[in-house]
């Protein structure tokens, strides 16, 4: 299994596959190890090379960018990959991460209308756990507004703070859609957050908007200061949206960037070393 930390004891920080769209997943590898991005986040998908094994082994080796977490295809977008079964859906997600020697793999709460999937959730990722050493981090998403009434579109919770899920990824930029206070989520997650996404958001409603790191209202410095000084053995994942960029110039600019940050930010306290929760606005 991969090291979680890097040769001085600061997270990984990996790229999503997401965050190179509209490019495709090979050209992901090739901008990570351009970068120098610690390894990739796929995001399982209809690009044909996301959902091949193979494939995904040759570029990882032939970039030296290995895959260190898996998204399994749980969108709306994603429904018809890998089947319509959820829990089939997240078998082979897990046969995926141990043959690419990933650790992590994320998955959102169960749609309202999977009822059966919903249903067993919390128990079937435990007996799933309990058949490897694969991570199923569930995901925080958000509700829905509309007329000032909030649409509740996932079961039994769109945040895993109120579920009974060992593992949870963070991801910021879903707390600017929920307006949920991502610190303060951090701090009551505690040994339960295994995995973080790290965005940022200005809090609109229905808007995940995945900014880069400091562009938007998030803790996003506090809470990367924070994961450090806790010595949280996680990865770090930058899933940031950079469809506006008008040019691979662009894209390549705003993921350098939010590495940048992610990094400065990550190595301001040692291990170890508890820092308390932020005050003021961004907190």
């Amino acid at each position: 299994m991969l090291s979680l930390r890097t040769s001085s004891g600061e997270p990984l920080v990996a790229l999503s596959t997401a965050s190179v769209f509209p490019d495709r997943v090979a050209d992901a590898f090739e901008i990570a190890a351009r970068l120098g991005y610690d390894g990739l986040e796929v995001m399982v998908s209809a690009d044909a090379v996301s959902q091949d094994i193979e494939a995904l082994r040759r570029l990882a080796g032939y970039h030296g960018v290995p895959v260190l977490a898996l998204h399994a295809p749980c969108l709306l977008v994603t429904q018809r990959v890998w089947g319509y079964e959820p829990w089939g859906k997240l078998v082979q997600a897990k046969e995926a991460a141990l043959q690419l020697g990933a650790k992590v793999v994320v998955v959102h709460p169960p749609f309202r209308w999977q009822r059966d999937y919903a249903r067993d959730f919390s128990e079937g990722l435990a007996r799933m756990t309990e058949e490897s050493d694969i991570i199923f981090a569930v995901e925080n998403m958000y509700p829905l507004r509309a007329g000032g009434a909030e649409v509740a579109a996932y079961a039994p919770h769109w945040n895993p703070l109120l579920m009974d899920s060992p593992h949870v990824a963070l991801d910021l930029s879903h707390t600017a859609t929920s307006g949920s206070d991502a610190y303060a989520m951090a701090e009551e997650l505690g040994d339960r957050l295994a995995h973080v996404h790290m965005a940022d958001g200005t809090g609109l409603p229905n808007r995940d908007e995945h900014l880069v790191p400091g562009r938007g209202t998030q803790p996003c410095a506090p809470l990367l200061e924070k994961l450090a000084a806790d010595g949280y053995h996680g990865t770090v994942v930058l899933e940031v949206n950079t469809r506006r960029a008008t040019t691979r110039e662009a894209r390549l600019a705003d993921l350098s960037e939010a590495l940048e940050f992610t990094r400065r930010h990550l190595a301001v306290a040692p291990a170890g070393t508890r820092r308390s929760a932020p005050s003021g606005p961004s907190a």
